[in-house]
């Protein structure tokens, strides 16, 4: 696997509290906009830049992409944004419940993804990959990193030990009890380290940023195809990935919620529910998942135990094994007529940080029917399926914690 230093643009330091944002997927335009207000420094402006113009502006609109290029450009220079002089690495650590994990912010070769040795596990969604394509092409800029994965290594281990040594460029605690720490890896020596050991590696991992990974790799190789003096050193031949070691990594549950119960009613629809599951009546205590092929289901002001059978799944099969498949190939398929997750406005998806409360309010405000909670999978069964060549249903894992945007953006120009 090949990664490479580059000149990072980044925030100074007494200036990084009030620029790092959630990423660009986890709010959405509104709460953006509140979690926002009043702070002009605040990179959601660049990442979900809509929140920046008239409420009417359609969110895929040309001028959302060309804000977001304004936007950060103004922040260069008002100051707020430099550019290191040399190229560099950067080591992230994020400590939630007093546990940290350590990643590598690098750029990652195009040519790497194009050939498959940068491994995904999940298909993504047309519309989103051509907002992010939008998003790198006009800006020309990759301005959040990605969540990379990679198979835990002692050599790098000892590295990123000997960098903590020294006291970090960035270190604050957002409002989610989360501390985000960054070192500037500049000596020679240590960059050749890494980029050494991350060159033995036989393959490293999307966790999460599907599609900012896909964007950001179309985006490069659109470029090389458009440049006639293409060399292969170009800036656009890379982008922006934070690279975890696998063993570091929490995936929580990813949840889903649909709209309207097909015809059901929810009584027909928990008989229904019998011919694939052992179904209990929870009460009105949320019902998490505590086992794989345990489900809970919230439906009209109840909650509900569901116990797959056997027979409706295949532990020999790592996507038949999985609690997605199930729940689609027994749930929303035959039952929900909802075929297509990455496209059907029927369903949504609610990620687990937010907890089951969220699943019961979207229910209860009307604004969705069902809601159904799943166990999370684990890192094993991802890696399992991308060096299989398969790929999960959209929206099965959840990383938590959230990588912060707004730390480090690495220019295409």
């Amino acid at each position: 696997m090949k990664i490479r230093p580059f000149k990072g643009l980044r925030p100074a330091r007494d200036r990084v509290h009030l620029v790092a944002s959630p990423p660009y997927d986890v709010l959405s335009s509104n709460e953006a906009r509140a979690d926002a207000a009043g702070n002009p420094l605040s990179f959601l402006n660049v990442v979900k830049s809509e929140i920046t113009l008239p409420e009417h502006v359609d969110h895929d609109a040309p001028e959302v992409y060309e804000a977001a290029r304004q936007n950060f450009q103004r922040l260069v220079e008002d100051g707020v944004f430099f550019r290191d002089t040399q190229d560099c690495l950067y080591l992230y650590e994020l400590t939630m419940n007093g546990r940290p994990q350590d990643g590598i912010v690098a750029c990652a070769s195009v040519q790497d993804y194009m050939e498959g040795r940068i491994k995904k596990h999940e298909l993504t969604r047309p519309d989103k990959e051509t907002d992010r394509k939008h998003h790198v092409r006009v800006s020309m800029m990759n301005a959040e990193p990605v969540f990379f994965a990679y198979p835990a290594s002692v050599d790098i281990d000892r590295i990123v030990e000997q960098v903590k040594e020294h006291d970090p460029e960035y270190d604050f605690e957002t409002e989610d009890s989360i501390t985000h720490r960054l070192w500037v890896i500049a000596e020679r020596g240590t960059i050749d380290g890494l980029v050494g050991a991350f060159s033995g590696m036989p393959a490293t991992y999307v966790a999460d940023g599907h599609h900012r990974t896909a964007a950001a790799a179309l985006v490069g190789d659109e470029l090389r195809k458009e440049n006639p003096s293409h060399s292969g050193q170009e800036e656009y031949n890379y982008f922006l990935a934070a690279h975890f070691p696998d063993n570091q990594l929490t995936i929580l549950d990813y949840n889903r919620v649909v709209k309207d119960l097909n015809g059901h009613s929810p009584a027909s629809l928990i008989e229904a529910l019998r011919r694939s599951f052992d179904v209990t009546d929870a009460g009105a205590d949320p019902f998490k998942p505590t086992a794989l092929h345990e489900f809970g289901m919230y439906l009209d002001g109840s909650w509900y135990k569901l116990n797959a059978r056997n027979g409706t799944y295949d532990d020999t099969d790592p996507i038949g094994v999985l609690d997605v498949t199930i729940l689609s190939e027994e749930i929303l398929k035959p039952l929900l007529n909802i075929h297509d997750l990455r496209t059907d406005e029927r369903i949504d998806f609610v990620g687990g940080m937010r907890g089951l409360p969220e699943l019961r309010r979207r229910v209860d405000s009307g604004d969705m029917q069902a809601a159904f909670a799943l166990f999370p999978v684990s890192m094993k069964q991802v890696t399992d399926i991308a060096d299989s060549g398969k790929i999960m249903p959209p929206k099965t894992t959840w990383f938590e914690p959230k990588l912060r945007s707004g730390l480090v953006v690495h220019s295409l120009a």
